[in-house]
């Protein structure tokens, strides 16, 4: 029971109930078939592409900032690699150093820029959302003449980056779950995650605990936009092509799935596999609509009433955490 009572109070409890809560739905009154819901590879292949995303913008939530600059980075990524290998022919391992360069150069922009003006990331990473999206529109009329290029990648850069496993799932499945690992190990495991939530919670009292706040900061931007230059790397890798348009959508969705994980829009509290099980529970949403007998036409409404519910149990559960935390501090106290 005692166990049972701590997992309830984990900040990954909620988005696991919910993506429970979910399914049930969908087989009680979608009559959704679950072995054919999980043969399927769309909704793992968009939790995939998402969540590789989410995992770090989750992680600059908990330090009490935000990036919604991502939503060009993916196409800017995708372009990059095109470009560089794809109309000028270059091995590709220049295309992808090309891509995983510009979100390490955004990101230190979109970082220096939140910890040397009083600007709040949010407007900060809108800005270089708009910017962005005139530099990959222009770039690409300027270089190529067009505003999609073709890219063929090497059997190598393929297999590893652009592969579909079974003919289906995409290989960055695979990236997605050991990148999640990677993260869990060094957010709950080592100091480093220690210091995001001390920002997240009170950033001027982590600054005089020693912490490294604005290195820190720069740190997490430069992950979120590499990581989703990373994804339009990869997607143009899978589909031989990349566009200047498209990614706006990730924004709304990232952000969704890692609320829905568990992390507060005022930073200090998550965890890496509530935003792992976040992602889950929004692709199943979004995606496991077209397997049930459910009318079409209804789709947005159920989407967001079952996506309201997801955070608002995450809210319960939040404070039920909090509770139990405070709890043990006044027994630990009365112990003394």
């Amino acid at each position: 029971m005692h166990i049972f009572s701590n997992l309830l109070r984990s900040p990954a409890a909620a988005s696991v109930l919910s993506l429970i809560g979910v399914l049930v739905f969908y087989v009680v009154i979608g009559g959704v078939n679950l072995g054919t819901l999980f043969g399927a590879a769309s909704w793992v292949n968009f939790a995939a592409n998402l969540g590789i995303v989410a995992i770090p913008v989750g992680l600059l939530m908990i330090s009490g900032e935000l990036d919604i600059s991502i939503g060009a980075m993916i196409p800017a990524g995708a372009m990059t690699t095109a470009i560089v290998s794809g109309y000028y022919e270059l091995p590709i391992i220049f295309g992808m150093l090309a891509a995983l360069s510009l979100g390490v150069v955004v990101g230190t922009i979109n970082g220096i820029l939140t910890i040397r003006t009083t600007v709040p990331s949010l407007i900060i990473t809108l800005g270089t959302l708009v910017a962005m999206q005139g530099v990959v529109l222009s770039t690409s009329k300027f270089l190529t003449g067009q505003a999609s290029v073709a890219i063929t990648a090497p059997d190598w850069a393929k297999a590893i980056f652009g592969q579909l496993i079974g003919g289906s799932h995409q290989v960055i499945i695979v990236w997605w779950v050991v990148i999640a690992v990677i993260f869990w190990f060094v957010v709950h495991q080592s100091r480093y995650g220690n210091w995001v939530f001390a920002m997240g919670g009170d950033r001027e009292s982590a600054r005089n605990l020693g912490i490294p706040v604005d290195r820190m900061t720069i740190g997490l931007f430069i992950l979120t936009a590499t990581s989703a230059s990373f994804v339009g790397m990869c997607q143009a890798i899978l589909f031989n092509s990349a566009q200047v348009s498209g990614g706006m959508n990730i924004i709304f969705n990232v952000i969704v799935s890692v609320v829905v994980g568990g992390v507060l829009l005022t930073g200090g509290f998550g965890s890496v596999i509530g935003i792992f099980f976040g992602t889950l529970t929004f692709a199943v949403v979004s995606q496991g609509i077209y397997f049930t007998d459910i009318d079409r036409n209804w789709s947005s409404l159920i989407i967001g009433a079952m996506l309201l519910i997801a955070v608002g149990l995450n809210e319960s559960f939040r404070k039920l955490v909090l509770t139990g935390r405070l709890q043990r501090n006044k027994g630990s106290k009365a112990n003394v």
